[in-house]
């Protein structure tokens, strides 16, 4: 089984994944780095360059590959959840645990981050209501959701963990 962390971009799936990965012996993948080591350019190039609609076909590939894996935690890209397949794909090998904050969180944790293409904008935050707001119905998809807000990457690890051993049992 894997574990996938969906959610917006901002509410610590890549932090969380690796912590989670360790304890739980599992191998850790950050979708978007992958991406960037594959096409040996930042994600902010290829949306700049090809467009959000090629980097979506290259994501989708991806999840594709990876959902033929086993014992992997998976920090999924934020717009993953905007492809049914992708949302297949992913429960059929796995549980799909979206993290989510609120979009003051997200603003304050992201404010200083520049490799985010889709912040780079000139109201960011407004921006991220927007498509916190569009991708919220595509995020109720995932299994389980956790809201990371206000809580420490120790204690979203320690639900995580009790969501999957409840699964288990």
């Amino acid at each position: 089984m894997n574990i996938y962390l969906v959610g917006f971009m901002g509410t610590g799936k890549t932090s969380i994944g690796k912590v989670l990965a360790k304890e739980l012996n599992m191998r850790f993948v950050e979708m978007d780095e992958v991406i960037e080591q594959r096409e040996k350019r930042p994600i902010t190039e290829i949306f700049a360059k090809d467009g959000e609609e090629a980097f979506r076909k290259i994501e989708k590939g991806l999840v594709a590959e990876i959902s033929k894996e086993d014992n992997l935690v998976v920090s999924c890209g934020g717009g993953v959840v905007l492809d049914n397949e992708n949302i297949k794909n992913l429960k059929s090998s796995g549980i799909m645990i979206c993290l989510w904050a609120e979009p003051e969180v997200i603003y304050e944790r992201t404010k200083d981050q520049f490799h985010r293409p889709l912040l780079n904008v000139k109201d960011p935050k407004k921006r991220i209501k927007e498509l916190f707001n569009y991708r919220r119905p595509f995020y109720e998809a995932s299994d389980y959701s956790i809201d990371t807000s206000n809580l420490s990457i120790r204690e979203v690890v320690d639900k995580i963990i009790k969501v999957i051993k409840n699964k288990k049992d």
